[in-house]
C-alpha cells in the first residue's frame, strides 16, 4: 500500500503535536535516574540504561548463545532506484539502526551513505540529481517525522522542516522540481499537505488547509498536477487531483455516493487520466482508469483486474506509459502481473521467486526494468530487479540469516478453520520439523486491526520453531485486510464484540489437531494484536498458560481517549467512538482491563515510552491492575522507542526475554513418577 494513503504503520509481527522535550540540566555521576515509569520495583537494566525493567529476571548465557545468530538476521528493503536502473537506494542495518545504502551492480557492496541513531525507513533519490537524497526521520520512536535532506557530495544533512510537528507521504516530482509532503503543523491535529521547490524546499505552501488527514501520493509526469488523498478510514478515502499552482482541488471519486477505500494510484503518462486502486466498486481492491474530464465517473468504470479476485496492492507505471506493473495479494502471497496500457491485457510474471512482494518500481528513464523488494518465510527481505524482456529476475542484495542455513527453518502451512457467523478463518502454521509427540503452541495476532499476517520471515517464529520446538500460528482474524472489505468491515465498531470468537475459533482449531498441545498455549501480539493477546487471557482465561503483549491496548475507552489527537479520529472510525454512551458500554465489556480478576496466565509487558499510538499507560494499568493478584508480571519499557522496537539492542533484549518466557512457561509438563 502506497505510503501516502494511511498513516504510517509501525513494523509489528501497522493529533495534537507533542512539544519538544525541555532541555534538562545534566545529571551528575551520583545522581539517580529519574523513573519513567510509576510501575513498582522498575529499574534500569545494567549496561543498558534506556530499558526498565520490573520481574524480567536475566537471561542466561546458553540461551542467548543459541538464539545470537537468529539475532543477528539482517534485510534490505528498496526504497528508490536511479534514473537509470544503475543505482539502487536501499534500507538495511550494520550497525544498530536500518540506515540509508547504496548498491551500484547486483550482489555489489552496500555502501552506507547515513551514520544516526535513529532509523531511517522512507528515502527517495532527486530525480535527475541522485547525489541528493530526501529521506524522513523520526527521534526515539515518536513518530514525528522530519524531511531532511542529504547531499552525497558533503555528506551533509540538512533539516527542511520545523523539527517539532509530524511529517509523512514524502514525494519528489519525476522532473526533480518539486518535493511534496504531509504535515501537522497549522494545528497539531490535521494533516496538510506541503509543497516546495527542490531549489528552495524550505519554502513550502499547503496546498490543502482542510480538517482530517491529507496526504500526497504522486506529481503528474510535467509536475503541474498532483493526486491527493483525504483519509478517514481505510475503508472511506477521497481523490482529488491538485493544480500545483493554484490550489485548485477537483475530485476524482465520487462525493456523497458511499465509502471506499483507495490503496494507491497514479497519473497516465499523458496527464488526462489516473489509474486508481480502489474497493469502491467490488469486495476487492481493483485497478481502474479514471480520465479527468470525467471525473468523478457518474457510473462505475471498467475493472481492469477483474480476472483477479484479490487484492492490488502496488502499481507502477512505465516511463513510456505502456506498461503498468500490478502486484496482487493472492491469499496472503504476492503475485506481479503487467498491464498492457493499449490492449489492457493482464500478463503473469512467472519468474520471480515464490514469495512476497513490496514496492515495485520502474526506473524513471529505463521502461524494460522493474525493481522491487522480494521475502519469503525462510528468507529475509532483498531487493531485485526483473529485465522485462528476458523476463529474467536479477538478485541485488542477499541478506544474512546469522550465518545459519535458511534450509533448516519452518516453513508455513495454509490452513482454516470455522468460527461463529460463517467466518472461515486464513491462518499461517509452522511446525518443528522431526517433532514427537504434542508440540506446545504459539499463536501471533498482528496489529492494525486492519493489517494482515503474511508468510514473512521472522526470527521470532523460526526460533520458535527450529530451536524451542513449538508450534507458531498465525491467524487472520475478521477485521483483517486482505480478503476482501466485508471480511476487513465484520470488527468495525461494536462488531469487534463478535471478533472475540475467533480467538474461541483459533484455540479450537489447536484442540483438533494431533500434534498441538492445547494445554499448553502461549499468545503474542503487537498493537492490536497486544489488545488480542490481552483479550484472550482475559475471556479465555483457562485456555491460556502465557501471554506477551507488546504495546497493546488494555482499555479501548482509555486508548481512544489518550492516543494523539491527529489519529483519534481515523481510530474511531474503526473502534467506534467512545463518547457515545451505548458504544463505550460494549467497549468497555471487552476492554481486557475489566476482566483482569478472570487473568490466569503468566504475563509479560513491554512497552516503547514515546508510543503516540497506544500510550504507556495502556500498559502500566494493565500491569498494575493484574499484580493485584499475580505479582509476578513481567514488565519492560524502552525510554527510546515509541510503537514497538526498532533499534537493535531494544529488539533483541525484548525477543530474548520474550522467547526465554514462553520457554519457561509452555516446557514441556513433568512426567509423571512410576
Amino acid at each position: 500500500m502506497n505510503p501516502a494513503m494511511i498513516p504510517l504503520v509501525v513494523s509489528l509481527m501497522t493529533g495534537q503535536v507533542a512539544p519538544a522535550a525541555p532541555a534538562q540540566a545534566p545529571r551528575s555521576e551520583t545522581q539517580a535516574p529519574q523513573k519513567p515509569s510509576q510501575v513498582p520495583g522498575i529499574a534500569a537494566l545494567p549496561g543498558q540504561p534506556n530499558l526498565w525493567v520490573s520481574n524480567v529476571p536475566a537471561v542466561p548465557d546458553a540461551f542467548r548463545r543459541r538464539m545470537e545468530q537468529y539475532l543477528e538476521a539482517r534485510s534490505a528493503g528498496l526504497t528508490d532506484i536511479r534514473d537509470d536502473g544503475k543505482e539502487m537506494l536501499i534500507v538495511t542495518r550494520f550497525a544498530d539502526t536500518n540506515q540509508l545504502h547504496v548498491v551500484e551492480m547486483p550482489m555489489g557492496a552496500r555502501t552506507q551513505i547515513t551514520f544516526t541513531k535513529e532509523p531511517i525507513n522512507q528515502a527517495q533519490f532527486q530525480p535527475g540529481n541522485a547525489r541528493v537524497i530526501y529521506y524522513l526521520q523520526d527521534t526515539g520512536g515518536g513518530e514525528f517525522f522530519q524531511v531532511f535532506r542529504l547531499n552525497r557530495d558533503t555528506g551533509r544533512s540538512e533539516l527542511l522542516t520545523d523539527g517539532k510537528s509530524r511529517h509523512q507521504s514524502l514525494q519528489v516530482s519525476s522532473d526533480g522540481r518539486w518535493l511534496t509532503y504531509s504535515g501537522t503543523g497549522r494545528n497539531g491535529k490535521d494533516t496538510d499537505v506541503y509543497v516546495a521547490p527542490t531549489s528552495d524546499p524550505r519554502q513550502a505552501r499547503r496546498l490543502t488547509q482542510e480538517e482530517g488527514s491529507w496526504g500526497a501520493i504522486e506529481f503528474s509526469a510535467d509536475g503541474s498536477k498532483l493526486l491527493v488523498s483525504q483519509y478517514r478510514a481505510i475503508d472511506d478515502v477521497d481523490l482529488y487531483v491538485v493544480d500545483v499552482a493554484t490550489g485548485e482541488r477537483r475530485p476524482l471519486t465520487p462525493q456523497g455516493q458511499g465509502k471506499g477505500g483507495v490503496t494507491t494510484a497514479r497519473f497516465a503518462r499523458d496527464g488526462k487520466s489516473v489509474y486508481v486502486v480502489t474497493d469502491r466498486y467490488s469486495d476487492f481492491a481493483e485497478l481502474y482508469q479514471v480520465d479527468l474530464d470525467k471525473a468523478p465517473p457518474a457510473t462505475p468504470p471498467e475493472s481492469l483486474t477483474k480476472s483477479v479476485r484479490w487484492n492490488v496492492t502496488d502499481l507502477s507505471l512505465s516511463p513510456d506509459g505502456r506498461r503498468l506493473a500490478v502486484s496482487f495479494n493472492e491469499d496472503g502471497y504476492s503475485k506481479v502481473s503487467l498491464l498492457d496500457t493499449r490492449t489492457r491485457k493482464l500478463s503473469p510474471v512467472d519468474s520471480l521467486p515464490q514469495g512476497l512482494v513490496f514496492g515495485v518500481e520502474f526506473p524513471r528513464q529505463r521502461s524494460d526494468m522493474l525493481a522491487l523488494t522480494l521475502a519469503d518465510a525462510k528468507s529475509p527481505m532483498d531487493a531485485w530487479t526483473l529485465d522485462l524482456k528476458t523476463r529474467k529476475a536479477t538478485r541485488w542484495t542477499r541478506s544474512e540469516v546469522g550465518g545459519l542455513n535458511p534450509d533448516s527453518f519452518a516453513a508455513p502451512t495454509l490452513v482454516r478453520y470455522p468460527s461463529t457467523d460463517g467466518v472461515q478463518v486464513p491462518a499461517f502454521l509452522y511446525l518443528p520439523k522431526n517433532a514427537t509427540g504434542k508440540v506446545p503452541v504459539v499463536v501471533i495476532f498482528h496489529g492494525g486491526p486492519e493489517g494482515q499476517s503474511l508468510p514473512s520471515f521472522s526470527t521470532f517464529a523460526q526460533f520458535a520453531a527450529t530451536e524451542l520446538g513449538m508450534a507458531v500460528l498465525v491467524p487472520n482474524v475478521r477485521g483483517s485486510d486482505g480478503y476482501g472489505k466485508a471480511y476487513r468491515a465484520m470488527d468495525d465498531g461494536v462488531k469487534r464484540e463478535q471478533s472475540l470468537a475467533d480467538i474461541g475459533a483459533t484455540l479450537d482449531f489447536i484442540a483438533s489437531r494431533k500434534e498441538l498441545d492445547a494445554s499448553r498455549v502461549g499468545v503474542y501480539g503487537g498493537s492490536y494484536g497486544g489488545y488480542m493477546t490481552l483479550a484472550s487471557v482475559a475471556f479465555f482465561p483457562e485456555r491460556v498458560k502465557a501471554a506477551v503483549d507488546v504495546v497493546g491496548i488494555s482499555s479501548l475507552p482509555s486508548f481512544l481517549e489518550n492516543t494523539q489527537a491527529y489519529r483519534r479520529d481515523l481510530r474511531r472510525a474503526e473502534y467506534g467512538d467512545e463518547r457515545i454512551p451505548e458504544v463505550r458500554k460494549v467497549q468497555e465489556r471487552i476492554s481486557p482491563l475489566g476482566s483482569v480478576d478472570k487473568i490466569r496466565a503468566a504475563l509479560y509487558v513491554q512497552q516503547g515510552a514515546n508510543d503516540p499510538r497506544v500510550p504507556q499507560s495502556e500498559a502500566e494499568q494493565i500491569v498494575q491492575a493484574v499484580r493485584k493478584r499475580s505479582p509476578d508480571v513481567w514488565y519492560m519499557l524502552a525510554t527510546d522507542e515509541g510503537h514497538g522496537f526498532q533499534k537493535k539492542a531494544n529488539r533483541d533484549f525484548a525477543q530474548l526475554t520474550a522467547l526465554m518466557f514462553f520457554e519457561r512457561q509452555l516446557s514441556s509438563p513433568a512426567q509423571p513418577k512410576p
